[in-house]
């Protein structure tokens, strides 16, 4: 096939400048461990998972074979009313990575769709309580919970949202944790825990009465990797422990192993009230995401409801797919099989110093890095954005894949990766940002 802006046209791509693409398009046509090829047959190694999903490395056997065979034994199972062993044993073998008291799942097809799904579930606790005044939703600045609307309102990130209406009504949304004089800090930041009592603000001021759920990102990974000031996190739960408030954690980046654990919540020692999850869970191979929950709220919502009725009127015609939950078994072997969440502790250390060693260049203003999640931000040029899209460019072209917010380099390879390929990553990244 030629690949033309006519052949290219009829595809709507999503996050995407399109018509920049379909004049120069940058195609991938296969995949194997840590890289890519594309339609010109070079190889591009991937420095961000795909789109932070492939944790346990590109093409991986057990899964294709998991997945190829589901569909001579069952393709599709409706979930309502009905359901499929498999649905079972992966929720099962996921509430055994999950932290103490979360031992209900909840699946669904992405991370927007399990954001949404964990707010429903929050909402419908409150009411199963007998509490309904409960429906006020607390986000934050600079936070990235997915596209669907429930997801968008709770976020915080203009151009998400600025062509898309008000959003859910009664959200409102704390400062993001990032501050100057956190620049190029390694870890968590020693300043800025204070920033948590914004919830307390927001309590005073709206009632705790009215105040559902806080949702964060332990790490806020898509709008650059933010990663929370020590104590910050605590003082979140503390908050929502006194004011009946449910905590949820979006763990749909931060979750299996990208931090040197299976979650951020067991590297931070805090435990939500829900976690959302995707990405990692099928390791990028089919579309799935999961609501993890703390027994009170499942009980709570169950035990509510009359006998033989439905308790919670939510779901998806694809929610557990058979052929998803193949996927995410043979990923979860993989994951435990190989160590890969160890193995991502011990090379976080290689990989920051690393990444940090970029600090010298002029046109690096900060670095931040948790495990294997680095972001790099360069001195924005004639606009917003227009530094990192021509530097988006110059790395692919350099054979280097990375995820750009803006004007920020996003960084979160493979579990899988060598000393050797971090090497290339940052020599690569060095060549191409002194280029700029």
């Amino acid at each position: 096939m030629q690949y033309t802006a006519n052949t290219l046209e009829s595809y709507w791509m999503p996050f995407t400048s399109n018509r920049d693409f379909k004049e120069n398009p940058r195609l991938i046509e296969r995949a194997e461990g840590m890289y890519f090829w594309n339609h010109l047959g070079e190889r591009v190694l991937d420095g961000s998972a795909g789109l932070f999903c492939v944790a346990a490395g590109h093409a991986r056997p057990e899964i294709a074979e998991a997945v190829s065979a589901q569909p001579a034994k069952l393709d599709y199972a409706p979930p309502f009313q009905f359901g499929h062993p498999a649905a079972f044993e992966l929720s099962q073998r996921l509430c055994a990575m999950l932290p103490e008291r979360i031992n209900h799942v909840f699946f669904c097809n992405s991370g927007s769709e399990s954001v949404d799904t964990a707010l429903k579930i929050a909402l419908a606790y409150h009411r199963a309580r007998g509490d309904g005044r409960k429906t006020r939703f607390v986000g934050r600045e600079k936070a990235y919970h997915g596209v669907n609307f429930g997801g968008m309102s709770v976020a915080g990130l203009v151009k998400n949202r600025e062509a898309f209406g008000t959003g859910l009504p009664g959200v409102v949304h704390l400062r993001h944790t990032w501050l100057p004089e956190q620049r190029f800090t390694m870890g968590q930041p020693e300043t800025g825990a204070e920033l948590a009592d914004d919830l307390q603000r927001m309590v005073e001021l709206h009632g705790a009465e009215n105040m559902a759920a806080c949702i964060v990102e332990p790490i806020a990974g898509s709008v650059g990797v933010i990663v929370p000031p020590k104590g910050y996190l605590e003082r979140l739960r503390e908050i929502c422990d006194a004011n009946g408030i449910l905590l949820i954690f979006d763990e749909v980046i931060t979750g299996f192993g990208r931090t040197g654990k299976a979650f951020a919540s067991d590297t931070f020692a805090v435990i939500p009230d829900m976690m959302t999850l995707a990405k990692g869970l099928t390791n990028g191979n089919l579309p799935m995401g999961a609501v993890a929950v703390d027994d009170k709220i499942y009980e709570t919502i169950v035990n509510a409801a009359p006998e033989k009725s439905v308790e919670f009127f939510h779901g998806y015609t694809y929610t557990a797919c058979p052929v998803a939950c193949a996927a995410g078994l043979a990923t979860l072997g993989i994951y435990e099989k190989e160590g890969l969440f160890e193995r991502a502790g011990r090379m976080a250390p290689y990989f920051l110093e690393a990444v940090f060693s970029l600090r010298d260049l002029d046109l690096v203003t900060d670095i931040r890095g948790y495990g294997l999640l680095a972001g790099i931000d360069l001195a924005p040029g004639d606009a917003p954005g227009v530094r990192g899209y021509e530097a988006l460019q110059r790395f692919y072209e350099a054979g280097l894949m990375v995820k750009m917010t803006g004007d920020c380099i996003l960084l979160s390879p493979p579990l899988i990766i060598e000393n050797t390929e971090i090497d290339f990553m940052v020599d690569t990244l060095r060549k191409v940002i002194k280029g700029l």
